[in-house]
């Protein structure tokens, strides 16, 4: 299945203003009306100074780009608004369907449409920045890309009901990841991973999420912020001396020590649920 391609500006603007909080494209709205009407109710010069006919040419466009945009750009902007709105409706219905539901049927009805969206909304609930790229569709290729900080994580979605997924999915995440420069790779499905896909993550900076893991995050994430979504949780602040949480999968971690490489001897916080999942963090 192949994502619909855009077909017009003004579709590209419509999505790029439902990136903002519907609030903010509200507000914006009248504001750019105000902007533009003086300069498409701007007297037009029908006498040019000689030597000025280029002048009179830039305010002539200026003014066509102005009559028109004073109403196209707050109709665009409270569309953009609209979409926002719904967007956020459906992101926080997906994620109450999925973490309301303990028999994991949520994650396998839902359209791939959907399931890279609940994938993105999952780690965006972590503390991830990032949005869906529209890359990959239902067969292949980079579905989300997230960041925090400065480091880039890259995320394959899977949506299948029926098969496993293979090596050679984990195999196109490594290959993107080499690609981008990524920090650490995801791949999550509604259903589970073969041997040879979970052989090959192993070792590598690549997390496998199955469907029983990524309802399990999600439910996790929802108890955190009940009511703040899909932006940043706000920062945690730990009892003393309690350990830190995983930053990929929200578990509680360890303190262990590095017994070869570089870093040989010296210690780290690793995950608690570690070989499924090798998120880390530094001491100190």
């Amino acid at each position: 299945m192949s994502r619909r391609k855009r077909s017009s500006l003004a579709e590209d603007l419509v999505e790029l203003a439902a990136l903002l909080p519907w609030w903010l494209c509200l507000t914006l709205a009248p504001v750019s009306y105000a902007v533009l009407h003086p300069y498409a109710t701007a007297p037009v010069v029908l006498n040019p100074v000689p030597g000025q006919m280029g002048s009179m040419m830039n305010e002539a466009i200026l003014k066509g780009l102005a009559t028109g945009g004073q109403y196209i750009l707050p109709i665009i902007l409270v569309t953009g608004a609209l979409v926002s709105f719904l967007g956020r409706r459906k992101r926080e219905a997906l994620v109450r369907s999925v973490a309301d539901n303990a028999s994991g049927c949520a994650l396998h009805s839902m359209s791939w449409q959907d399931f890279e969206l609940l994938v993105g909304v999952a780690f965006r609930m972590r503390g991830y920045a990032g949005a869906e790229t529209g890359g990959g569709g239902a067969d292949g290729g980079i579905d989300v890309e997230l960041r925090k900080g400065n480091e880039l994580f890259l995320v394959q979605c899977k949506q299948w009901r029926a098969y496993k997924v293979s090596v050679t999915v984990v195999g196109e995440l490594w290959g993107g990841m080499a690609a981008g420069g990524a920090t650490d790779g995801f791949v999550g499905t509604s259903g589970v991973f073969t041997k040879d896909a979970e052989a090959f993550a192993r070792g590598r900076n690549i997390e496998l999420i199955d469907g029983s893991a990524l309802a399990g995050l999600i439910a996790r994430a929802k108890d955190q912020r009940p009511a703040a979504m899909p932006g940043p949780p706000p920062a945690e602040m730990p009892a003393a001396n309690a350990p830190p949480v995983c930053p990929r999968c929200g578990s509680p971690m360890v303190r262990r020590t590095a017994r070869q490489g570089a870093n040989a001897g010296n210690q780290f916080w690793g995950c608690g649920s570690y070989p499924k999942c090798r998120g880390i963090r530094a001491i100190g």
